[in-house]
């Protein structure tokens, strides 16, 4: 009997040199849409804010913003039309000259005391898709922006949220220097602040990501099971490397990979919350409630050798919400039902201008607004900053404080 099944697919020699060499071209590639998005000698950068932008950022009227230009005018930019503009180095500024003026209150430098804990947030999701990445991305400038010292860890293989600041992960990310570096099982494990790096925005940090990281994906087992007493287990590493440098930030923000493994289990006891993102679509959904049903078994498993799993607080956040959708509208009710008020309360809108902007690895806090029209920017700023804001208020509350 004569079938026309295909047959299996065997791994040769040609195949490998194939996958190699579409690999190599497309390596090109995208080396080649980077160096026309950025070249050599230009360093990524953001956009100067409006004084509506400024004065909202700090808490002041637009009248006390005009005072302090006027007194200080190199904090400022003037174009040839009379506007003025402010970037983030001058925001900073105005921020230190400001909560000098308010005797250390924190109002305008809303830094932690050293009675209140380091918020660890760790923002994850089983499916791609979901929008991790870019709320990821979202939080920590916000945060930044609103005057909070934050660092940002790319802890996915795929560095995606290098790539949005700026460090592609192929060519500016090399070996040992990624978290992976700091959390290794062997000798060539090195301190976490020396792989630390700077970003355009002040007071905010990046520890960079690439495929380096899938090495304590493969080490971890091994060292399980040549483990000596006294060794930290995988679970306790990247908590342990984060204690190094605590002292430096008030919230630390980490992107999760799209998998249950060891980096994520790691991720997950150093977090003291954590941030899920859902797209409200019914597959979405599906995948996701496998990733809480292995979640779960698996902190339990790790919580019997010790590992902690008290946070604060743990949030669903829905991404890439059409309020015309039926069906979305639908599976947030839906969700809302279940989860009660675990879900935000504002959702992350989609919107062209987020996913415009990604195309140049940027932000919309990044692009220019006269990209867009201005209805679209603006409802994208406003959903933005709506999520962001409420984040805010929850690690403000997990400090004993009042929103801001």
């Amino acid at each position: 009997m004569v079938t026309n099944a295909a047959k299996p697919i065997e791994v040769t020699e040609g195949l490998k040199s194939l996958i190699q060499s579409q690999s190599a071209m497309l390596a090109a590639q995208l080396q080649a849409h980077h160096l026309t998005t950025f070249p050599p000698n230009a360093q990524k950068g953001i956009r100067n804010l409006s004084p509506s932008e400024v004065a909202k950022l700090l808490g002041v009227t637009e009248g006390y913003l005009r005072q302090i230009a006027s007194e200080l005018p190199d904090l400022s930019n003037t174009s040839p039309g009379g506007r003025r503009s402010y970037s983030v180095e001058s925001i900073h500024e105005i921020r230190k000259l400001l909560d000098a003026g308010a005797r250390g209150h924190r109002r305008y430098l809303p830094w932690r005391s050293k009675d209140e804990p380091l918020q660890v947030v760790s923002v994850m999701n089983f499916k791609g898709g979901s929008g991790k990445t870019t709320t990821t991305a979202h939080l920590a400038q916000f945060l930044a922006l609103r005057g909070y010292r934050v660092l940002a860890i790319d802890l996915d293989p795929q560095a995606s949220l290098s790539a949005l600041f700026g460090h592609q992960p192929e060519l500016d990310v090399g070996p040992n220097e990624t978290l992976y570096g700091a959390i290794r099982y062997d000798e060539h494990r090195r301190p976490v602040a020396e792989i630390v790096r700077s970003t355009y925005i002040p007071d905010l940090h990046l520890i960079p990501g690439n495929l380096e990281l899938m090495e304590f994906e493969h080490d971890t087992p091994k060292a399980l099971m040549r483990r000596a007493p006294g060794d930290t287990m995988f679970f306790a590493r990247i908590g342990q490397a984060l204690s190094e440098i605590q002292d430096a930030y008030d919230v630390i923000v980490v992107d999760c990979p799209p998998q249950l493994g060891f980096l994520t289990m790691s991720a997950l006891t150093a977090a003291t919350s954590v941030l899920i993102t859902v797209h409200p679509q019914m597959l979405d959904v599906m995948s996701m409630n496998q990733f809480l049903a292995m979640t779960g078994d698996l902190l339990e498993e790790i919580s019997k050798a010790g590992a902690a799993s008290n946070y604060l607080w743990m949030k669903y956040l829905i991404t890439r919400f059409e309020p015309s959708d039926g069906p979305q509208n639908q599976m947030v009710a839906f969700l809302r039902s279940i989860f009660g008020d675990h879900v935000l309360n504002h959702p992350m809108l989609k919107s062209t201008a987020i996913s415009d902007a990604g195309l140049t690895n940027q932000t919309i806090f990044e692009v220019e607004r006269n990209q867009f029209t201005r209805s679209t920017y603006d409802r994208a700023l406003e959903s933005v900053e709506s999520v962001n804001g409420e984040i805010e208020v929850m690690i403000r509350k997990a400090w004993g404080r009042v929103a801001a």
